[in-house]
């Protein structure tokens, strides 16, 4: 029983860490858009890129899936929903089978 409680803590921390490089990617996304942050600026925009090679594999699909919005894109608002309602599966299923 600990292993599975040991399991969903490690899910739970890559789960945190994912919101957080979403909440991250927004913010930069932000700061770029309303020129609050210069392009120019090589380490901004390089930390924004890299945030994004490892976010569009998951995004994309759900991108697909969603209406066109316009300028708002909200994949990342999904997606942060999508991972809170599996934590909590998870941890429903890990309770049932203590």
């Amino acid at each position: 029983m600990q292993a599975l409680f040991t399991i969903y803590q490690i899910v739970e921390l890559l789960t945190n860490v994912f919101v957080m490089l979403i909440i991250v990617q927004f913010v930069i996304g932000l700061l770029l858009a309303f020129n609050v942050v210069s392009r120019g600026n090589d380490f901004v925009v390089a930390v924004y890129r890299s945030i994004n090679s490892l976010l569009d594999p998951v995004l994309s699909p759900i991108r697909k899936m969603l209406p066109q919005t316009g300028a708002i894109d909200f994949s990342p608002l999904v997606l942060i929903i999508v991972l809170q309602i599996f934590l909590i599966i998870l941890s429903s299923v890990i309770r049932s089978l203590a």
